[in-house]
């Protein structure tokens, strides 16, 4: 049975890395596209709410992996 949670554990935990990989590229998208002279408001609106729904996606991922 404990091998189980392993099998399920590791998938989450590359799962949550992969997240945190596309988290960081949209902070620096939104720090670029901030940078600049006349930022697109319209890109930067979306950029900022896909970074907010996969924050909230890893907080829950993590969640779940601390509770196996």
């Amino acid at each position: 049975m404990g091998s189980r949670f392993k099998e399920v554990k590791m998938p989450l935990e590359n799962y949550v890395a992969e997240l945190k990989k596309k988290h960081a590229k949209l902070s620096l998208d939104v720090d670029n596209e901030q940078k600049k002279q006349f930022p697109d408001l319209i890109l930067l609106s979306t950029l900022k709410k896909e970074k907010l729904i996969i924050k909230e996606k890893i907080v829950k991922k993590i969640k779940l992996l601390q509770a196996l």
